[in-house]
């Protein structure tokens, strides 16, 4: 009896001490690439290309994150790029979110066939060169509204919100149109806030998008500096480093030391480029998190 007892009080011991440990590897190995750039980031660039850097730098520096921002049309850009994604997110939440509910009306007559062209742009696309000419006839080249009018609307968002719409209580809507209101003000005041969960889940990708989008920038905005993307501008710090090879003084500029160019490689500035494109985002994900099971678990059901 007490050996029973004795392998009762072992095995739970055992349960937790292995499952913390699985963890704790899970967790490292989950970090390691973010927490290895950060380290190859503050580490000399000259000593990088030793390699050998994991998780701790070995020659602390900060001279590759000086050479990203040494430009001041970084600056700029990364305020163009927030005004973007704000502005780019929170329309096409509202429109969208707009157009889901419309389309989820059962008394709307027209919702199948107008949601199967709205899948239909899912498949298949003008191309390139027909949407640049297009965004050129509605007078949008070189304009900051080019970042925000094409991405008002997304087909695929408004699918996952509508399916989240249908599983809303029908009746919510029957009591308050028996009060008097309106579509208008039942979408305001109660199928919008409903949406909270898939809502935030929607945004975050909406967000993650716009911050990292700078295809856009190139086409449509390239000859006005004034409207570049943070994205835009590290692209071309990159994409000059990577093409001057060994001569970091590109990425430094005409000011640079002859001892900050020895401290400067490509391969530093790829981390640290890394680093700024990405710490805005990881900012915001720990707040909208919560809502993600939530909200995928709903995306994944279809009528």
């Amino acid at each position: 009896m007490s050996r029973g007892m004795g392998t009762s009080q072992i095995e739970p011991i055992l349960f937790h001490t292995f499952n913390t440990i699985f963890m704790l590897v899970l967790v490292v190995v989950t970090l390691y690439p973010f927490l290895n750039t950060i380290a190859v980031s503050l580490n000399v660039g000259s000593d990088t290309i030793r390699g050998g850097i994991y998780l701790w730098p070995r020659e602390w520096t900060m001279q590759n994150y000086k050479a990203v921002f040494v430009s001041g049309t970084i600056y700029n850009a990364f305020w163009v790029s927030v005004a973007r994604t704000v502005l780019s997110t929170v329309l096409n939440i509202f429109l969208t979110t707009m157009l889901a509910y419309a389309l989820s009306r059962r008394e709307f007559v027209f919702r199948k066939p107008i949601t199967l062209i709205f899948i239909l742009t899912m498949y298949f696309s003008a191309g390139l060169i027909p949407g640049y000419f297009l965004i050129k006839e509605l007078h949008l080249l070189n304009s900051f509204w080019v970042y925000i009018i094409p991405s008002m609307l997304s087909a695929f968002n408004m699918i996952v919100i509508r399916t989240y719409i249908g599983t809303l209580p029908e009746s919510l809507v029957e009591s308050a149109r028996i009060d008097g209101a309106g579509d208008f003000k039942i979408f305001m005041q109660i199928i919008f806030p409903l949406c909270k969960p898939v809502l935030a889940t929607i945004a975050l990708f909406v967000a993650v998008g716009a911050w990292n989008s700078w295809f856009d920038a190139f086409l449509y905005t390239s000859s006005r500096q004034e409207l570049s993307t943070l994205q835009y501008e590290l692209m071309k710090l990159l994409s000059s480093t990577m093409n001057s090879n060994s001569n970091p003084s590109v990425a430094n500029g005409a000011g640079a030391t002859k001892d900050s160019i020895s401290m400067v490689t490509p391969l530093s500035i790829r981390a640290a480029v890394t680093v700024v494109a990405a710490v805005p985002i990881l900012l915001v994900y720990p707040f909208l998190q919560k809502y993600f099971v939530v909200g995928l678990n709903v995306g994944s059901v279809k009528e």
